[in-house]
């Protein structure tokens, strides 16, 4: 199943092109997605299977030594970590900015998307849900019950920290919105219960509703193979 992948390795290393090496269903890929879109960068995916490990090939890990998805090679540089890769784009492709150029600003929406980026994804992404059930010998359904418990908490902050009407960002989509959507798409995957989150589920579909979202939607991107 690697040698496939490591092909795509060779042939990207040549490639002077912005190459995205992500998985269709990994929200930190899917967030990079967004913002790509929403900036009009063009660039190439190389799509990497977690379930096949591929993130964990020697030259990949040669690359990117956490072994994670997303990486983006940009400018000589192989970037990792979603909102570290954002931040790139957003200095050098600046229109539209995921954060505020004003200083109070800016730190509502890092906290707002910290919220789902730092305190609730990384603890229901697929290698925490992998020990649970294989290292620590828990049922499918009480690995389920534990992403939806860190959903539902870091939902419920949100929520209270929601604007009404429009979108985080206002008009325009922010670093909030563009990690809301992933987030609500992981909830509903799992069954996760949203009526106490109407505003939440109002801006998801607000943001989905646009181009450069629904371009970045995983079954939009989804290998043949999956299907």
């Amino acid at each position: 199943m690697l040698l496939p992948f490591v092909c795509v390795m060779l042939i990207a290393l040549v490639m002077k092109d912005i190459i995205l090496f992500d998985y269709w269903r990994s929200s930190a890929s899917y967030r990079v997605r967004i913002v790509l879109n929403l900036k009009n960068v063009p660039y190439t995916r190389v799509p990497t299977s977690l379930l096949d490990n591929e993130q964990k090939a020697p030259d990949y890990v040669a690359r990117n030594p956490q072994g994670f998805v997303p990486m983006l090679s940009i400018d000589g540089h192989d970037l990792t970590q979603s909102l570290a890769i954002i931040d790139y784009l957003d200095a050098n492709y600046p229109d539209p900015a995921m954060v505020s150029s004003n200083p109070a600003d800016r730190a509502k929406t890092l906290a707002q998307a910290l919220i789902i980026a730092a305190d609730t994804h990384p603890i229901d992404n697929l290698r925490i849900l992998r020990y649970l059930k294989e290292q620590m010998g828990q049922s499918q359904e009480a690995v389920d019950a534990w992403y939806r418990h860190w959903i539902i908490e870091g939902f419920a902050a949100l929520e209270a920290m929601a604007p009404e009407e429009g979108l985080f960002g206002g008009d325009l989509p922010n670093l909030a919105d563009v990690c809301l959507v992933p987030q609500m798409a992981n909830a509903r995957r799992v069954a996760t219960p949203l009526d106490a989150f109407p505003t939440l589920v109002a801006i998801d579909a607000r943001a989905t509703a646009l181009e450069p979202f629904a371009r970045a939607h995983p079954d939009a991107v989804k290998p043949a193979r999956y299907d």
